[in-house]
């Protein structure tokens, strides 16, 4: 197969996807190269917002409106950590750049600062992310699991969640609802 990056693009699940964690999911990958991909689903709100999860981690909250800010998942792997997308990039102690303005931070000064209310100015904040081995994801793409789009931040942090999925199709100019769940291969 050819060499591709999806770095900065949806990961958008086929309606064929029986993996729990993925069905009906939009992924948005964050690094994908010779040592596999990394990203976040996009579109699961988890039971759980920021304030809480600010309380969690020995974090005060200054302000009673992160109760509406919901936490999402991001995916199977480590579920008890959280990761936050966002922009613009920043300088914060640990940030994956996955563009000029969109980052990936995983270290606690993010999330101090927006209990102060000196974070970035939008975010997106998933317990867990999605990975791929090196091949892993190639082959997936291979076996028609997913499709791919360049991605969009409006799409992650200007739509609600439930919005995300049938809006990244949107830029494909396919309705998702239409979607076959047989593959073909030419």
């Amino acid at each position: 197969m050819q060499k591709v990056n999806l770095t900065h693009h949806f990961l958008i699940a086929m309606p064929s996807m029986v993996d729990p964690h993925f069905a009906k999911s939009l992924t948005f990958v964050c690094e994908h190269n010779d040592q596999g991909a990394l990203g976040v689903v996009v579109n699961r709100p988890i039971e759980m917002n920021l304030h809480s999860l600010l309380e969690q981690v020995s974090i005060a909250p200054e302000k009673e409106d992160f109760k509406s800010v919901a936490v999402h998942f991001g995916g199977p792997v480590q579920v008890d950590r959280g990761f936050v997308l966002h922009t613009p990039l920043g300088e914060w102690q640990s940030t994956l750049a996955v563009s000029s303005d969109i980052g990936l931070t995983t270290s606690k000064d993010i999330l101090q600062a927006v209990a102060r209310g000196e974070g970035p100015r939008q975010m997106l904040v998933t317990l867990g992310y999605a990975g791929w081995a090196p091949g892993q994801l190639e082959h997936e793409l291979s076996q028609n699991a997913w499709l791919t789009v360049q991605a969009k931040s409006e799409l992650i942090f200007d739509l609600p969640a439930d919005e995300r999925l049938s809006a990244a199709m949107g830029l494909l100019g396919v309705d998702y609802a239409k979607l076959s769940d047989v593959a073909g291969h030419a």
